[in-house]
């Protein structure tokens, strides 16, 4: 049996309880494989892998110190992806000075078959950047650049936008990931 790792849970007033867990290659892969397979997840990047695939990425990941994947439940229900990494230890860092209290973040919100709830990922925002900048000063994302819906969500939370840039293609034994434009977006501890 395996035992969830939760790292961070907040009651968010209007939204509900936001728990956030550690993934667990082994036990959530197949859920993350269904989600990162449909044709809305092409800005993820994982369309097209295999489950034994998205195993093997979530294993590495979970084998890192600087980078961290979750799973986040609102009310027990698995509804997204989060990922936290050190920007000192990513392809990131060629595009932009990383400073010392900085946190890389990936958010993929998923698929779901209720109506758009008005809100729902500005609530589940508010708790993810209260965990990401626990002990952190800015927080650091860099959505696709084609992403219009991303970059939009990321300004309406009070992310400051920054520039677009290449992030250069990683080729390691472990893990292959193509150069990618990206959009910058910053958010200071206030």
């Amino acid at each position: 049996m395996t035992m969830r790792r939760t790292e961070h849970t907040q009651d968010v007033e209007g939204f509900g309880t936001v728990r956030i867990d550690r993934i667990d290659p082994e036990a959530d892969a197949p859920l993350i494989h269904a989600w990162v397979n449909e044709e809305r997840a092409r800005f993820w990047g994982m369309n097209g892998t295999t489950l034994e695939q998205v195993r093997e990425i979530y294993a590495h990941l979970d084998s890192l110190t600087t980078h961290h994947g979750f799973l986040v439940h609102r009310d027990g229900v698995p509804v997204a992806i989060f990922q936290t990494y050190d920007p000192e230890a990513d392809r990131v860092s060629e595009c932009y000075e990383a400073l010392p209290g900085d946190i890389g973040v990936h958010l993929f919100v998923a698929p779901s078959d209720a109506a758009p709830e008005r809100g729902f990922t500005e609530g589940l925002l508010t708790a993810l950047v209260t965990f990401a900048l626990a002990g952190k000063t800015r927080v650091v994302g860099e959505p696709d650049a084609a992403n219009d819906k991303a970059i939009a969500r990321l300004a309406k939370a009070g992310f400051e936008l920054g520039p677009e840039v290449t992030l250069p293609e990683v080729d390691l034994p472990e893990v292959f990931i193509p150069e990618k434009r990206a959009r910058l977006a910053f958010l200071t501890r206030p």
